[in-house]
């Protein structure tokens, strides 16, 4: 064998050699790079320790392609009269699905409303919706802000004609739910699936009760004096009972009624949905009217600002619950901890994943 031939031979096993290198490099990066992609599937867990859901989408399947066109839905402002306000306008995910530093929430046309937009999470576990639980079923929650005149003032009817005749959307209700001629139900359906599956459950207080993490001196006086004077109607884990009570913020209920414009009992003038306290620091301004700008002004109204009314909470303490400077500090401190940083930072609940 001539010396070119076994030159040439070596070279061309070198050359062979050296592309299985590149090729093996390349699909071990690849790999790296497929394991550290965060993982966008969808799907819905009832963490530990909590009650079962109110909605467990037994007649609304959650699959991936739902909850992506719910989540289109949810950020789309077609959904308003002249596009310009979609759900997510009023519903930040970087404040839990609350309205960043807004008393009231803002609508089309620059209208304010009268009530503070609250955060979005666990909402399949609440029993009716709305400050004042006019909606009674997560699968119709939408329409009131789509309808509202504050809002976003369309009818269902336009949105439903809007979304048949853009160039997406029919083919992405195909895809979700087998037909592309949309209706109501579709719509509120895939809407159901986004909001349904914002499920926030992995703050430090989830890790303590799970054992995982503890807590320190301030943040356990913090707990326990929570579970003494506030419980009661944030009970744990979703801290809020979900129901409908006049913590004595005024005694005059003209400018909004709360409650009793649903039920039309007088018993309920003057009530509003009790919140989950979950993100509570994330959420600022507080109460139904947005009327305290932070924590210590809301503790400062269960210690000494509590007015009286003839249908004020009766498990509110007359002369107010008294609180230290250092208690409302170490309750403060418990309340830090409920803030969830995996639910505000999750890709698959952003606009754009």
């Amino acid at each position: 064998m001539s010396l070119r031939l076994v030159t040439n031979l070596s070279s061309v096993r070198c050359a062979i050699l050296l592309l299985v290198l590149v090729v093996s490099f390349s699909a071990c990066t690849d790999e790296n790079q497929t394991d550290n992609q965060p993982d966008l599937s969808i799907r819905f867990e009832v963490p530990a320790g909590f009650p079962p859901p109110v909605y467990g989408f037994q007649n609304n399947p959650l699959t991936q392609e739902g909850f992506e066109l719910g989540r289109a839905l949810f950020y789309d402002p077609i959904l308003s009269r002249d596009s310009t306000i979609s759900c997510g306008s009023c519903h930040q995910q970087f404040v839990a699905f609350a309205h960043s530093e807004h008393r009231f929430s803002h609508g089309i046309d620059d209208l304010i409303g009268n009530r503070n937009s609250p955060g979005l999470f666990n909402l399949a576990w609440h029993p009716e919706f709305m400050w004042d639980g006019g909606v009674n079923h997560l699968e119709v929650q939408p329409l009131a802000p789509i309808t509202n005149p504050i809002e976003m003032d369309e009818t269902i009817q336009q949105v439903n004609l809007k979304l048949q005749r853009s160039a997406t959307y029919p083919n992405r209700f195909l895809k979700a739910f087998g037909t592309d001629s949309i209706t109501t139900q579709l719509v509120m359906r895939a809407m159901t699936q986004f909001m349904g599956a914002m499920v926030s459950a992995d703050s430090r207080y989830d890790r303590y009760r799970s054992g995982m993490v503890s807590f320190d001196d301030s943040e356990n006086r913090g707990l326990q004096l929570f579970r003494s004077h506030c419980e009661n109607c944030h009970s744990e884990p979703l801290l809020s009972d979900f129901t409908y009570r006049n913590n004595g913020l005024s005694t005059q209920f003209n400018a909004d009624p709360g409650r009793v414009s649903i039920t039309q009992l007088p018993g309920d003038s003057g009530k509003f949905k009790v919140p989950s306290l979950r993100n509570v620091v994330l959420t600022p301004p507080y109460m139904h009217d947005g009327r305290f700008n932070d924590l210590e002004a809301v503790l400062n109204h269960y210690s000494q600002g509590i007015l009286q009314s003839s249908t004020l909470d009766t498990t509110l303490p007359a002369g107010g619950m008294q609180l230290s400077t250092q208690e409302k500090a170490d309750i403060i401190a418990f309340l830090s901890t409920l803030t969830d940083n995996t639910f505000i930072r999750d890709r698959r609940f952003s606009e754009a994943p």
